[in-house]
């Protein structure tokens, strides 16, 4: 960006994580490839099933603000695989890859500067980018979090990860 909008690059940062919140490949890091289907107690998704959910959710998300021919999945049951389903390697990689594609597209969208972000959509009066990429930030942030804590739980965290160790030491 030429300019440094401040509100581009709020956008911007946002949508990486890292300020105060977890990116998407940082909290999947160091993953073990077999517990891409473990599932957490009391609950009947997976890891898989998380990752799912944030791809088709931010697609979606994407699609809407660029694809005035768009229509979203139906809500709740197509923004999710099924609870039985499973995927392999590939599949976890395909469903990464995708995540990471998209949130590369919404990037590019707030660092185009022909991009008017506060204009209403053509096909949705009602809706701006601005507002459309700050849910798609908002609702990655809250989903990667919760993957976080997931991990957590099953005790698939890595170690060498301070922010959710309990070592108030390893934090200051």
């Amino acid at each position: 960006m030429k300019n440094e909008n401040p509100m581009r690059k709020e956008l911007l940062d946002l949508l990486e994580g890292g300020n105060a919140h977890f990116g998407f490949q940082e909290v999947l890091a160091d993953l073990p490839p077999e517990h891409i289907n473990s599932k957490p107690p009391n609950t009947p998704y997976s890891l898989w099933h998380f990752v799912e959910h944030l791809r088709i959710a931010q697609w979606d998300i994407l699609e809407f603000i660029r694809n005035p021919e768009h229509a979203s999945p139906d809500y709740p049951s197509g923004y999710r695989p099924s609870a039985d389903q499973t995927t392999d390697p590939a599949g976890w990689q395909r469903s990464c890859d995708s995540f990471m594609a998209d949130l590369e597209a919404l990037k590019g969208l707030v660092r185009d500067e022909r991009v008017d972000l506060l204009a209403p959509l053509p096909h949705a009066k009602e809706y701006n980018a601005f507002r459309e990429i700050l849910l798609a930030a908002d609702h990655n942030a809250y989903h990667i979090g919760e993957l976080a804590i997931v991990r957590q739980v099953m005790g698939l965290w890595p170690a060498h990860n301070r922010y959710l160790t309990g070592n108030k030491a390893e934090l200051d």
